[in-house]
């Protein structure tokens, strides 16, 4: 019972050293469960709620539409749980101008609902549920009254209905007709769309680079109204896919096995049968007015035939008059008796005919008018006849190839954007509680190592009276077991309540997440508080060992001092001499006690280390948009249109005047894959993952030009996450392969001289060879000459999907974007994009000034902004206990100086002084190691289309070195009443 009592009594003497470990154990913990756990939150309530909103697992879209026949295929492909066709058309209105908007079917199976958030679901045709970005931005309440205009089809589909419509399958006879809204609406409820989570409300809606929106608004209508047999998109569900999360492999690759199966057998099946279709619907609406046309000519002909008969009726009737009235007066003129009128034959009855019709104006006039009736009639037929061919002939090449696009939730940029969002944040949770723990670990060792020096006679004393060592050493096991499991219970109270809230809040200033909640986990909190004490005991095990080897007499008697030796600098005569007696004590006692130089210095420089990572990565996201839209995009303006509209898109910037110098190239979105066995192959084994990517192709007579548009500078990857940059305009685009962005090279492992998999907008897909790597940071772009975009995609593949044209017809590159120079400010710059986009022929038009100054990653900010406070509130333990631990070493020493003379203010300086200049020695250290940190967490956030260059600006070194100095000076603080109190007389009595 003594034992547990002198226990007790130490512990409770030693109350500093068992803050200073319950601290640290507190800040570890909290930042390996905190960032963890918020993250894990925020997953598993999105999950929930795509579950229970059924958010499509794939979406099919289509260049042509969809029909009743597409559908029945997709619910027949294994793995299918639902199929739900979607009718939905793009509409404008007026709201402080146009503004446009999708007009979308509610879905009646279940996929894809949108989540009610006031007011009720729309249920009669005219009603419509909005989202509240647009209640936000109309100023419209429930209840309001909004006309909207249809706009016209899409180029594809319009032409497809206007040419045929025919349906082609079993299920419908009709024609497709594309879908049809009712236009006068009414609001009646407000929603929440599932594929787009971005706030309204919040200080961030989504960021610029982001942004893959094609309309202002979504409204959503019930199938009440809605008219049309043609849909715009299928969406389905996987089986087994919402047992799996949706955010990790197991689910992707659950889904990846479904879209595989569609795209290997039904893609290809069902756009020839699409095609098929339009082609009969064409020939059918072809034939259709020719059977028409026919029956019109026969009625004209039936009648044109029926005056003639009537006008030679007239003439045969004047013809027998004449030759009656020649045969009554041969008669008169004696004639034999009994004679009867002559028979004419048909010579002299022809040339009566002609002298009658000659000597009458009327009738020649009506002869006239009849061959005049026959000889149009017959000129219509031919005119009909050979513009029906010609329609015949035109049929092929006017019905495009149909397209499917497969896609997953990847696709969605909602989802995308919240999944990297947080993928990055969680990579940061699991790499800096690694210096937490090193620090921790550290520190323990310092503490404990003291706390059984100072016992080392009572430690003798115990084992002299039979106690065994492993009961002695469970007197500071115990300590520091108790300490860790009190500092990791509160660590796992902020982990998983404070930082998670924290981190929540932040993320619903971006996304909306309904349902969110906080959960605890068991196992991973369990395991956190382990770690540390495993760390924490295993360094207080090594402190107890290193003390109880000795025997109890040695240890009942003091520990012998350390014998003095020179420092190197006392070697260093002209500098040496130079030093005032008090400045070579305290470089003596710096550098003799190598131990506490050792943990001092390191300690610090730790928790500088990261105070500069957490400014680092503030830093390198703050300038990625300036770096990319203003260095490495050197064009001030991107302009899409469709293949269609691409000439009238040039016309119209070139007619407007801005531009000073431009470049037409292809861009399309296609996908990069790379095979683990370096072949570029993604179907076999070892496959390292895809990257959506923008593949832009240049006219081969204009591939110099592409450096004047973009910095092209090729990199080659570095130790730690560097890089290193070539020279600017040193990297040339040509034949030989492609040039891929560093933002998607780094995600994928790619370098010079890979072979990689493309996929291009058609979803044809070649190999290729990777020329060189340019610097990119946002956007995964991957630039291919005109020359060998079509030895790629012109392959016996490319051609079975292509129309049948000539070879230099298919050869033929479109160029639907232009990149431009721009003449006039920023702010002028970004007006004309946006006023582009009003413009009918163009799809998309992107202003680099825009770009630049509005790219944000808030949730980034706000997590380093943490992370600084948690490596601060560390520094700050760090150096307390440090300076608890120098004063309780040499509390004889502070007595002698005292007995000498010494005031209280020249012993604060005689300790602080040895403690600043540590710490200034940390810092130093500090600083290029939390800049080397920095790096190497660049290799852990490898985010979709985003690549993290390292910036670390000399406002975030000073930050960094005056909050460490700052925290030091605060420290002196508590230490000067320590100090202070030290009793000369009782601390100089001798052990003995």
């Amino acid at each position: 019972m003594a034992f547990v009592k002198d226990m007790l009594r130490m512990w409770a003497h030693s109350w500093k050293r068992f803050i200073s470990i319950a601290m640290i154990t507190l800040l570890g913990v909290a930042v390996l469960t905190g960032i963890y756990a918020g993250c894990r939150d925020a997953f598993r309530s999105t999950d929930r709620f795509f579950d229970a909103q059924g958010l499509h697992d794939v979406q099919v879209l289509s260049t042509a539409g969809l029909s009743n026949g597409d559908i029945a295929a997709l619910r027949k492909v294994n793995g299918v749980a639902k199929v739900q066709a979607e009718r939905s058309q793009e509409v404008t209105f007026d709201l402080d101008g146009r503004k446009s908007a999708t007009m979308q079917e509610i879905g009646t199976n279940g996929i894809d609902q949108p989540y009610l958030q006031e007011g009720r679901m729309p249920k009669k045709a005219g009603e419509i549920a909005v989202t509240r970005k647009f209640i936000r931005d109309s100023g419209k309440r429930i209840g309001n009254r909004l006309t909207v205009t249809p706009e016209s089809a899409s180029s594809d589909t319009s032409d497809t209905n206007d040419t045929n419509g025919a349906d082609g399958t079993n299920e419908t006879n009709g024609t497709d007709e594309a879908p049809s809204f009712p236009t006068e609406l009414t609001i009646v409820g407000v929603v929440l769309d599932p594929q787009n989570l971005s706030n309204p409300d919040g200080y961030s809606a989504m960021t610029s680079f982001r942004s893959t929106a094609t309309t202002d608004y979504t409204f959503f209508a019930p199938s009440d109204g809605v008219t049309g047999t043609l849909y715009t998109s299928a969406t389905l569900l996987v089986k087994g896919a919402a047992a799996e999360s949706t955010f990790d492999e197991s689910y992707e690759n659950t889904v990846k096995q479904v879209t595989d199966r569609i795209d290997g057998t039904v893609k290809t099946d069902r756009q020839k049968a699409r095609r098929q279709e339009l082609l009969d619907a064409g020939n059918k609406k072809i034939a259709d007015a020719r059977a028409e046309a026919d029956k019109k000519f026969a009625d004209a002909q039936s009648q044109i035939d029926a005056n003639r008969q009537q006008f030679n009726q007239q003439v045969d009737q004047i013809v027998s008059m004449q030759a009656g009235a020649a045969a009554a007066g041969a008669a008169a003129n004696g004639a034999a008796a009994g004679a009867t009128t002559p028979q004419l034959d048909e010579t002299t009855r022809e040339t009566m005919r002609e002298t009658i019709i000659a000597a009458s104006p009327e009738l020649t006039q009506a002869k006239q008018q009849l061959d005049q009736a026959q000889s149009q009639l017959n000129e219509q037929k031919a005119s009909t006849e050979q513009t029906l061919k010609t329609k015949e002939n035109e049929l092929k090449t006017s019905i495009p190839q149909v397209r499917w696009y497969v896609q997953d939730r990847q696709s969605l940029g909602g989802f995308s954007a919240l999944k990297s969002d947080l993928d990055s944040i969680q990579s940061l949770g699991n790499a800096f509680p690694i210096v937490f723990l090193l620090v921790a670990v550290m520190m323990s060792l310092t503490a404990m190592a003291r706390m059984v020096e100072e016992d080392r006679s009572l430690i003798g004393t115990y084992v002299g009276l039979g106690y065994g060592r492993l009961a002695v050493a469970s007197r500071y096991l115990l300590f520091a077991l108790l300490a860790c499991l009190i500092g990791g219970g509160l660590g796992l109270i902020a982990g998983f309540l404070g930082i998670p809230a924290f981190l929540l809040v932040v993320l619903q200033g971006m996304y909306v997440m309904p349902g969110l909640r906080l959960e605890y986990d068991w196992l991973y909190g369990s395991l956190g508080i382990a770690l540390f004490v495993v760390g924490v005991l295993a360094a207080t095990i090594y402190a107890c060992v290193q003390e109880m080897r000795q025997t109890p007499a040695a240890l009942m008697r003091p520990k012998a001092p350390r014998a003095g030796s020179r420092i190197l600098l006392e070697r260093i005569r002209p500098v040496w001499n130079r030093i005032g007696f008090l400045g070579k004590v305290t470089a003596r006692n710096i550098f003799r006690f190598k131990s506490r130089l050792i943990m001092t210095v390191g300690g610090v420089a730790g928790c500088t280390a990261l105070i500069v990572c957490g400014l680092a990565i503030n830093d390198t996201v703050a300038d990625l948009g300036i770096k990319q839209y203003r260095d490495i995009y050197q064009y001030d303006l991107m302009v899409v249109s469709d293949d269609s509209d691409a000439s009238a898109m040039r016309t119209k910037v070139a007619s407007d005047g801005r531009v000073t110098s431009s470049l037409d190239v292809r861009i399309e979105s296609g996908d990069l894959t790379v095979a683990g066995n370096g072949d570029g192959d993604s179907g076999k084994a070892g496959s390292s993952g895809s990257e959506s990517i923008q593949l832009v192709a240049v006219p081969e007579k204009h591939l110099s030009d592409l450096g004047e548009m973009v910095t092209l500078q090729p990199v080659s990857s570095g130790m730690l996450g560097t890089s290193g940059v070539g020279k600017t305009g040193s990297l040339k685009l040509d034949d030989d392969g492609v040039i891929v962005a560093q933002s998607a090279a780094s995600a994928l492992g790619v370098k010079a001289g890979s072979k990689v998999r493309l996929t291009n907008g058609d979803g044809v897909r070649a190999t290729a060879k990777v020329s060189a790597v340019n610097r990119n940071l946002i956007g995964s772009d991957v630039y291919v000459s005109e020359t060998y975009y079509a030895k790629l995609f012109d392959s016996k593949d490319a051609k079975n999907t292509k129309n049948s044209k000539s070879s230099e017809d298919s050869e033929a590159l479109t160029w639907n974007a232009m990149l431009a120079k721009l003449s006039g400010s920023d702010t002028s710059q970004t007006d004309y994009a946006e006023s582009l986009e009003e413009d009918s022929s163009v799809m998309k038009a992107v202003s680099c000034a825009h770009m630049a100054d509005s790219f944000k990653f808030d949730l980034m900010g706000a997590v380093v902004a943490l992370i600084v406070a948690l490596a601060g509130g560390l520094a700050l333990v760090v150096l307390f206990t440090l300076a608890n631990t120098n004063v309780s070493e040499r509390v004889r020493e502070m007595a002698t100086l005292k007995v000498l003379g010494f005031f209280d203010r020249e012993v604060h300086h005689y300790v602080n002084r040895e403690m600043m200049i540590l710490t200034v020695m940390g810092v130093i250290l500090g600083l290029p190691l939390g800049r080397l940190v920095g790096g190497m967490l660049t290799m852990a956030l490898n985010m979709p289309s985003l690549y993290f260059e390292v910036e670390v600006k000399p406002l975030s070194y000073v930050i960094a070195a005056v909050a460490t100095m700052a925290f030091a000076l605060l420290v002196q603080l508590f230490v000067n009443p320590v100090l202070d109190r030290i009793d000369p007389i009782s601390s100089l009595k001798s052990v003995e």
